[in-house]
């Protein structure tokens, strides 16, 4: 996989090419920046691409501050390490976006990837489609991660009940308890699909459930034509994916701006 070429397809296809994530969102294009404006401030709000320069970097910081202002709308600039100027990440902290931590931008072409994965017995898939479903999502991730998923969940109802065909999610649950979850977003007109979510509840570590959630989203990607599949990883996931045959492209860092 040349990896100049996929990370060029990538921001063509996903960041500067962006859709909106649902029928209540928009995409606007203001000169050199491109940002996803939610129906609502619990909706995804940020800038997802923008072509700088030093000259004209705090201007257009200042014009996207101003608009999701305006809006009442907290919003993420996410910042990607080949984005320009090179020290964009130190104006938008000077104009008052918090950092949060870094990540790593990984795409793995699906044909290549290796899939083969077992869950643990007594563990089995649960594919979320209804409000129950959407609870144990967030009862797994809250285990995982240890934080609030309100407006997770906000935003994944709403994707079930208004586009359902962009979104596949599923938990893995031992017995009735939710263990693990992760979904899929699948962007029409794209050829890469995306993984989000994925952790799993500490004591289920190490056992293969990450790597299985992956694989059973890979084959859902696949089955619907996709050729490529990214994931923003952490750390602790980046060496599984590895494994797995994905391919580190760059780093993402989410800058927020809370009005």
């Amino acid at each position: 996989m040349d990896h100049a070429t996929i990370l060029a397809l990538y921001d063509r296809d996903l960041r500067e090419g962006l859709r909106p994530d649902g029928p209540g969102a928009r995409v606007e294009r203001a000169g050199n920046v491109v940002r996803h404006v939610g129906s609502s401030a619990r909706d995804w709000n940020g800038v997802v691409w923008s072509a700088l320069e030093a000259d004209d970097a705090d201007a257009a910081i200042a014009e996207q501050v101003a608009r999701f202002g305006a809006l009442g709308h907290p919003f993420e600039w996410k910042l990607y390490g080949h984005d320009r100027p090179a020290d964009l990440g130190r104006r938008l902290a000077a104009a008052g976006f918090t950092p949060e931590p870094e990540e790593t931008l990984m795409v793995g072409e699906i044909a290549d990837l290796d899939l083969d994965a077992v869950l643990p017995e007594g563990v089995r898939l649960h594919t979320v489609t209804d409000e129950a479903g959407v609870d144990l999502m967030v009862a797994a991730h809250r285990r995982a991660f240890g934080t609030d998923h309100a407006e997770l969940r906000h935003r994944v109802l709403a994707q079930l009940a208004e586009a359902s065909d962009t979104l596949v999610a599923v938990v893995a649950l031992a017995g009735a308890e939710p263990v693990c979850a992760g979904r899929i977003e699948l962007l029409p007109g794209t050829r890469f699909a995306g993984l989000f979510g994925g952790g799993t509840a500490e004591e289920w570590r190490g056992r293969g459930i990450y790597r299985a959630l992956v694989a059973h989203r890979a084959r859902v990607a696949a089955d619907r034509g996709y050729r490529y599949l990214h994931v923003d990883a952490s750390s602790e996931s980046r060496p599984i994916l590895e494994r797995l045959g994905f391919a580190a492209l760059t780093t993402t860092t989410p800058y927020v701006h809370e009005h």
